[in-house]
């Protein structure tokens, strides 16, 4: 019995050892190796971000557009915050006792936000963006508020004064973006528009880490020396934009004093040459602790610098249309190059009149778009949705729209711009509303000369004279010419987008479209000696005022390096306004700024006031 009981003392002994040895090695470890170390006082341990710089931005040419420099956030550790001096503290950020306590309460949460989540990390945004004579005098005194840390972060500067519309601008990441990306955190700013928005991601870099001790009071204590808790924020990629600045800064000085939109685009890529919005406003007013009192003045302001009016604003495109028609046509068989239509003042059916401006009578193909005769085209039209080989005029029409939608008509283009607008192609639904299902090419008939509901974006235009200048196709248009050193670019803007025209319809039109800006055209005053420019004036309707100055064009006639669309708002005639301006825009390109061989038109489009 004694054996017995010596037996289970032993037993209960080694048992006993057992655990303890394990409880010894378990110790040890954490001991000896750092990792398991942290992992056990991960509640000791504070996390914090540490803000990459983003991207640089440059232009086609090298040129710099967009920098960073440094800006700087007050962080709070909620826990640390004891025996505060509440007043001078709130007297040194220029806020209240009442913003003091929400901007706690805010920053007290998404610190247990994000320990919940965890994320370890025990500090949080107080305040974002401090201002110079915030920022000095809290690096001062910051010894006095135990529990807040100031930390670097930055924000964007423009080294040029216009395409803001294009660049974009930054604001405070919102609430929604916060709940769903776990990159950022209060205070982060983020690209709200422009190439800053669309590329954000490639923009915003990688944040890094610092991790600190915290004692049980939560008072830091060092940094910890480990690789796996502390590693230094990448920089976004630097970003090389499509835009030719240089070009860019021409028009932008073309279109003072004027209201409108020019679009440039390199037809062979669909990479954007230039967009121009008038009014327009310095990016430079959007950075920085202004930023909120300038978007509120710009937001206010009746003239809409921040609209976007090349990719948002809708427009009858006027005779420019014919272009579309004169092709769409052909492919339908019901137009050839000789085909001859009359013009007595215009196209009379019945009581239905479409008027149009003294000319010579017969006209082919060629001549009709030189001089832009209306007749012919409402002509035209008929012939197409009235043609025999179809059951019904509405079938006719919806042959008619397929056509205008494979030139990326009534839809997006696609361009690398967030708020596009699609602009407008009727289709046989909205015109059965309209008209009632017998409704007939009659009703219509202002559709024939770019008129009544078909309405595009000035992009939309100059991707058009970019299909032309390709002779059937088109790439989406995009304003990044590539990401980082590789160049990278999504392979969708590599592909070529085809019309529904057959290439050899393109001829002709073309042959009309080289004698527009020559004497005897429609923009006959504003041509370039030594530059065959290929183009079609128009001008708008507009309820509202002044008809609206149109233009489309490419340049040289083979090989064509540039396709351009111009709208002035108000402008009147297409040879008053936007003609000159997108030729010499052209010239300008072409001939790497070289002095203007027609000084007297850069003169007067320099020197002109159009009525707002």
């Amino acid at each position: 019995m004694a054996e017995l009981s010596s037996n289970r003392r032993f037993m209960y002994v080694a048992v006993f050892a057992i655990i303890a040895l394990i409880y010894l090695g378990k110790i040890l470890s954490l001991q000896v190796n750092p990792k398991y170390e942290l992992k056990a006082i991960n509640n000791a341990l504070n996390k914090i971000p540490l803000s990459p710089a983003r991207s640089i931005i440059y232009d086609r040419n090298g040129k710099l557009m967009v920098y960073n420099i440094a800006i700087y956030d007050l962080w709070v550790f909620p826990g640390d915050v004891e025996k505060l001096d509440t007043a001078a503290f709130c007297e040194i950020l220029n806020i209240d006792k009442i913003e003091f306590l929400n901007r706690m309460k805010d920053a007290t949460e998404n610190s247990k936000r994000r320990q919940k989540n965890g994320q370890f990390n025990r500090s949080a945004v107080f305040m974002s963006n401090l201002s110079k004579t915030q920022y000095a005098s809290l690096q001062e005194n910051i010894f006095q508020f135990p529990g807040f840390v100031i930390e670097p972060k930055t924000d964007r500067l423009y080294a040029v004064k216009g395409g803001a519309h294009v660049l974009g601008y930054l604001g405070e990441v919102s609430k929604k973006m916060l709940k769903n990306d776990a990159y950022y955190h209060p205070g982060d700013l983020v690209g709200i528009t422009g190439i800053e928005n669309t590329y954000e991601k490639y923009i915003r870099g990688i944040k890094g880490q610092r991790t600190v001790w915290q004692d049980r009071t939560y008072v830091e204590r060092g940094e910890v020396k480990n690789d796996e808790f502390n590693f230094p924020a990448e920089a976004g990629p630097d970003i090389f934009s499509s835009l030719d600045f240089d070009l860019q800064e021409f028009g932008e000085k073309l279109l003072t004093n004027k209201r409108g939109s020019i679009v440039a685009i390199e037809p062979s890529t669909g990479e954007v040459l230039a967009l121009i919005n008038k009014p327009d406003y310095d990016p430079n007013l959007l950075v920085g602790d202004t930023r909120a009192k300038s978007f509120g003045k710009l937001i206010m302001d009746p003239r809409k610098p921040l609209y976007n009016r090349a990719i948002k604003g809708m427009y009858p495109p006027g005779s420019t249309f014919k272009t579309v028609m004169a092709l769409v046509a052909q492919q339908e068989g019901v137009l050839h190059p000789e085909t001859m239509h009359s013009c007595a003042g215009g196209y009379h059916m019945g009581s239905l009149t479409v008027g149009c401006h003294p000319h010579g009578s017969p006209l082919d193909l060629r001549t009709s778009i030189a001089i832009s005769c209306n007749a012919y085209y409402c002509q035209v039209f008929r012939d197409i949705i009235d043609n025999p080989k179809y059951t019904s005029v509405r079938e006719g029409y919806a042959s008619l729209e397929k056509h205008l939608r494979s030139f990326g008509l009534g839809s997006k283009t696609g361009i690398d711009l967030p708020g596009e607008n699609s602009g407008n192609i009727p289709s046989v639904a909205y015109l059965d509303k309209r008209h009632g299902k017998k409704w007939r090419s009659s009703n219509i008939i202002s559709l024939a000369i770019g008129q009544g509901e078909i309405l595009l974006t000035p992009l939309q235009m100059a991707n058009v004279a970019a299909i032309i200048a390709n002779r059937g196709f088109y790439y989406i248009p995009h304003t990044v010419r590539g990401i980082g050193a590789k160049m990278e670019l999504p392979v969708s803007l590599k592909v070529r987008h085809f019309t529904t025209v057959d290439t050899q319809y393109f001829r002709p039109l073309i042959d009309g479209m080289e004698r527009v800006p020559r004497p005897g055209g429609t923009a006959g005053g504003s041509g370039i000696p030594d530059i065959v420019i290929c183009a079609k004036t128009g001008t708008a309707q507009n309820p509202h005022g002044e008809e609206h100055s149109l233009y489309i064009a490419f340049a040289p006639r083979e090989n064509p390096k540039i396709a351009i669309a111009v709208v002035v708002e108000n402008g009147g005639y297409g040879a008053t306004w936007a003609a000159p301006m997108a030729n010499l825009m052209i010239e300008h390109y072409l001939n790497k700024g070289q002095e203007p061989k027609v000084p007297y038109l850069l003169d007067r489009m320099l020197k002109g006031v159009v009525a707002q």
